[in-house]
């Protein structure tokens, strides 16, 4: 796994402080910060309610990352959806989800960070679920961190302004 750079400063300073926040374990606070700015929090960014969707995922909050992510009628919306159906377990809807947003921008990175010729999400719903299985093993270790390079990478899609360029490592 290559390791992923990722600047929380980057999406501003609210944005940050609620990252800070859930980086602290103080998830409730975030949850709050996330609800009183909503989406206006990515005023100006390539998909900003999908940037919602996966702050709240990180914060924690499955039913409020659903609920946004189902809402959200786009490519990025439908990539959201199926990470939450992974996380839930539910990996028969996570790869309905994922052949709905279809090859997305993000692959050649998340392959890249994954030392992969190529990302395959269904295959990694399959490590996912192998790896639930198998906590603390070296298997769920890389499951965590590539799930994390993957947060990292889709949510900087959404949350980055619209004139910027695909995702870099």
């Amino acid at each position: 796994m290559r390791a992923m750079p990722f600047d929380p400063q980057a999406y501003g300073p609210q944005v940050a402080a609620i990252l800070a926040l859930i980086a602290e374990g103080a998830n409730d606070r975030a949850a709050a910060l996330i609800r009183e700015g909503g989406a206006a929090l990515f005023a100006g960014s390539r998909a900003p309610e999908a940037a919602l969707a996966g702050l709240y995922l990180r914060a924690g909050r499955w039913k409020e990352a659903h609920e946004t992510a189902q809402d959200v009628h786009t490519r990025e919306g439908s990539y959201w959806h199926a990470i939450v159906h992974r996380e839930e377990p539910d990996p028969g809807n996570s790869a309905y989800w994922f052949r709905q947003a279809g090859r997305h921008p993000i692959f050649p990175a998340l392959a890249h960070a994954a030392g992969l010729a190529e990302w395959n999400p269904v295959y990694f719903i399959d490590l996912c679920e192998q790896a639930r299985s198998q906590p603390g093993s070296d298997l769920d270790r890389q499951c965590r961190e590539l799930r994390l390079a993957e947060w990292q990478l889709l949510f900087d899609w959404c949350a980055c302004k619209k004139a910027d360029a695909a995702p870099s490592l």
